[in-house]
């Protein structure tokens, strides 16, 4: 029987996220459901609360009984928060450029004041500005042209001003964190970061070393692994050495 394979995207984008490394999937294998996270695509709502409790709800609530989970940089963390829920459902977990969380006080305020900057940013100002303006953070400089092309077309299925209620209600700067409950998570989880992405393979690398059952995967690419190397992130979904993975 094929594997349940539960696919969370990022910040701003949609399950069509996904729709690359769901074509290099192997359908004999694994059965892929993407999920639009609440505030985004299908799920978003203008004027609905987000919170990390909602997105749990949400995700458990449209997944089966069993699954191996897969999140992409805010769908990494909101798939933290669902595997601390409910690890009797995860069967395994996958973390792409993600991260458990700020721990200074200091500059996690800083980070929640920078996304409630931008969701007032969103609510009052054009959305194709932001758009451009997201696009062109360090985070993504060197994404190749096609990436920012994909990654601009998905933003676009997004309402701003639902948006901005998910900046507000799980932001980086609005998560607690959770370094000190990774040793809970049993699972065996993969983490996955790309070449490009400094930032992320060091968090990763620490996620790793505080998990029971980890292992670190470093790939060709940058932040945007989902659009610009599909067929790793769906390598990586492997569980044994052997597993191929895309470059």
């Amino acid at each position: 029987m094929p594997e349940s394979v539960v696919l969370l995207h990022g910040f701003g984008a949609t399950r069509r996220a996904w729709d690359g490394v769901i074509a290099a999937l192997d359908p004999e294998r694994y059965r892929p459901l993407a999920l639009d996270l609440p505030g985004h695509g299908e799920a978003a709502e203008d004027g609905g609360q987000v919170t990390f409790a909602t997105g749990v709800a949400h995700v458990l609530a449209h997944s089966p009984e069993r699954f191996t989970l897969c999140g992409y940089s805010l769908g990494g963390r909101v798939a933290l928060h669902v595997a601390l829920a409910a690890p009797e459902r995860v069967a395994r977990l996958v973390l792409v450029a993600s991260t458990a969380g700020i721990e200074d006080d200091d500059q996690r305020a800083e980070r929640r004041r920078a996304d409630h900057a931008l969701a007032d940013e969103l609510e009052r100002g054009s959305y194709e500005q932001f758009i451009e303006r997201w696009r062109t953070q360090p985070l993504f400089a060197a994404d190749p042209p096609e990436v920012i092309a994909l990654a601009r077309e998905d933003q676009r299925r997004n309402r701003p001003a639902a948006l901005a209620a998910v900046l507000r209600g799980i932001g980086t700067g609005e998560m607690a964190p959770l370094w000190s409950r990774l040793g809970e998570l049993t699972m065996p989880v993969t983490v996955i970061a790309g070449e490009r992405d400094a930032k992320f393979r060091e968090l990763g690398q620490r996620m790793v070393e505080l998990l029971p059952d980890a292992r670190m995967l470093v790939v060709a690419g940058g932040h945007g692994l989902p659009l610009e190397n599909p067929a790793a992130v769906a390598g990586a979904l492997g569980t044994g050495p052997d597993d191929k993975l895309g470059q």
